[in-house]
């Protein structure tokens, strides 16, 4: 099977916008849209009104958007890992609300690094028809996954010149074997000119190794094994 190249775009906000914009830039040089992981609120607030501008025209010119929980702070990084469904439909019930106050009518999936089985119940209630998580991603109509793990970034100035050639390295393996090809790529990265670098180098291999640039969207068309 043919290579299918995701990259996914989290930790958006005023602060990061600049170096968003940038990213996205390069990407649409080399004809690779974006799956844009949003989050409603962080550390409490809303959106700045120019995040949720920037997110919006990317989706008209083609990114997915994926709700990335409701409120990011550092006690809430994990808010869907363990919740129940009842919690999970009220905290996706409240992220809805503020997303249409937002202007957006509807997004492509979910997006979190690990959902509860009440989570995963709660989406499918909510109408949502994919979730990704970070080593696999679920087709919520159906009940199929498909395993595989997002390839990132590790954090930490002392470990950064590995984690950046171990980026480099792991995405051209998984371009070569073929299927899906995950590459999550955190807003605060791109920063740093070494993990910027990093970025765009494992995006240039993947799609040298012939795999098709993709977003969110188009993964649930053919997604792996049952869930068990």
């Amino acid at each position: 099977m043919s290579a299918r190249l995701v990259v996914s775009l989290s930790g958006i906000g005023i602060r990061t916008l600049h170096r968003c914009v940038e990213l996205a830039g390069e990407l649409d040089l080399r004809g690779v849209s974006l799956s844009l992981l949003f989050t409603p609120r962080v550390a409490g607030s809303e959106q700045h009104p120019v995040v949720v501008d920037w997110v919006r025209q990317r989706r008209a010119r083609g990114d997915a958007l994926l709700l990335h929980g409701f409120d990011h702070t550092a006690r809430r990084k994990a808010e869907f890992g363990t919740l129940p469904a009842h919690e999970a439909g009220l905290r996706l019930t409240a992220a809805n609300r503020w997303l249409e106050r937002m202007g957006f009518e509807g997004v492509d999936g979910f997006a979190h690094p690990t959902a509860s089985p009440g989570t995963l119940t709660a989406l499918r209630d909510k109408g949502f028809v994919l979730c990704a998580e970070s080593t696999r991603v679920h087709d919520l109509r159906n009940g199929l996954v498909h395993k595989g793990r997002s390839h990132g970034l590790s954090h930490g100035e002392r470990v950064e010149t590995w984690s950046c050639f171990a980026l480099v390295l792991s995405v051209a393996r998984a371009a070569r074997r073929g299927g899906l090809v995950r590459l999550s790529v955190d807003a605060a990265d791109l920063s740093r000119p070494g993990p910027r670098r990093a970025i765009l180098d494992a995006i240039d291999i993947a799609t040298h190794h012939g795999a098709e640039p993709i977003t969110y969207r188009g993964v649930t068309q053919r997604l792996g094994a049952p869930i068990g």
